[in-house]
């Protein structure tokens, strides 16, 4: 099958020379955030024009760190340009100073989202976003592609107002259905910037059916524990995992594809699962062994869960019902991370009894709602 070739905001940067030209560049990027040929959004930007600063958020912008782990303020050894700190276990560390906003001219965004609503990297362009409007100072994102498409969203939606944090808020369904430029443009409106100089760089060549599969991007790994398509297809159901006692596989070579814990017995989970019927998707028995997080060094029983028809697969639902599996299959062993899986899910409904199935037909509505709530600012 032939893929579709797509250029991104990064390759269609002639188109904003002129809000570039002569100005200091403020950057947040990661390693994922490269053209066609692996080359980076750092050095293309460094080599054109004037880049003043640099922006590390979760994993740093080389992609070094773990998960949760302080991102330090230090010079960056290829440019010599400082890179400031935008990540730590604060809000307040999160967030743009005065003197970091004095920085530079400009701020460019240009990171590779997964079409989730608790991935970091979105809250830290919203914050950053905060940030520039205050300053005076104009934002412009390069788009890029939602790699689990842009035509099915799903899940919970976070109300905006409670269990907010930096893994869900400003309305998101758990599966945004958008690129993260569209994200920009949702949350100018969403927080009421409306002094923000906001421009998106749009791609070229996409269109909403298409997931990363059928296109010609590559894909240098977004973060360490989302290292192939399959995994971020995986992510937008298992992430739920993150919120209880049970590994999503991190410390293996298919996290969030991987699911388990010593004292899960696969055969009867697999059992339950497939009883329920889910439509693009196959649960696999399996054991693996972690080599860093939950159960280390332990072996884990559970199931890999194979996304055979991406296009059409729940995949929220699909995750969520191996913990509604687990749940009623071990009720004495499964314990939850009460808050982290509140804020994972935007509610405390599920933790507190309510089904997969009476979660879901709850925010069906509201899934819908925001679908028509941002129709005016697709871009594609």
């Amino acid at each position: 099958m032939t893929k579709a070739h797509i250029l991104s905001g990064l390759e269609n940067l002639s188109s904003v020379h002129e809000l570039l030209a002569g100005k200091r560049i403020g950057l947040m990027t990661n390693p994922n955030g490269v053209d066609h040929f692996g080359r980076s959004t750092i050095d293309i930007i460094n080599e054109k024009y004037n880049l003043a600063a640099l922006f590390g958020v979760e994993h740093g912008v080389r992609g070094d760190l773990q998960a949760g782990d302080d991102v330090g303020t230090y010079v960056d050894a290829a440019t010599g340009v400082t890179v400031y700190s935008l990540f730590g276990h604060t809000e307040e560390s999160r967030m743009m100073t005065a003197e970091m906003a004095d920085a530079f001219d400009v701020f460019v965004f240009d990171m590779q989202d997964v079409g989730v609503r608790f991935y970091t990297y979105m809250y830290s362009l919203a914050y950053a976003m905060q940030a520039c409007e205050k300053a005076g100072k104009p934002v412009i994102v390069l788009d890029r592609l939602n790699p689990v498409g842009g035509l099915r969203r799903e899940g919970t939606v976070h109300d905006g107002k409670n269990f907010c944090s930096f893994v869900g808020n400003y309305g998101l369904p758990s599966r945004t259905g958008l690129t993260i430029g569209e994200l920009a443009r949702h949350f100018k409106r969403f927080l009421a910037l409306n002094d923000l100089d906001l421009t998106v760089v749009p791609m070229v060549g996409w269109s909403r059916d298409m997931h990363l599969c059928d296109t010609d991007v590559i894909w240098p790994t977004p973060s360490p524990n989302c290292p192939t398509y399959n995994s971020a297809l995986c992510y937008v159901g298992t992430c739920v995992f993150e919120g209880t006692n049970v590994s999503e596989g991190r410390g293996t070579t298919l996290p969030f594809e991987l699911i388990g814990a010593p004292w899960i017995d696969q055969y009867a989970l697999v059992k339950k699962l497939n009883s329920y019927g889910v439509e693009g998707i196959v649960y696999r028995p399996t054991t693996f062994k972690p080599t860093f997080h939950k159960h280390v060094g332990e072996i884990c029983k559970g199931v890999q869960m194979h996304v055979t028809d991406p296009k059409n697969a729940e995949l929220f639902k699909a995750g969520l019902y191996i913990l509604e599996a687990i749940r009623e299959l071990f009720p004495e062993r499964l314990e939850f991370r009460e808050r982290f899986l509140d804020l994972l899910l935007a509610t405390d409904e599920y933790r507190l009894g309510m089904s997969a199935d009476e979660l879901i037909a709850k925010h069906a509505p509201g899934v819908a709602a925001f679908s028509k709530s941002v129709e005016d600012l697709l871009l594609y």
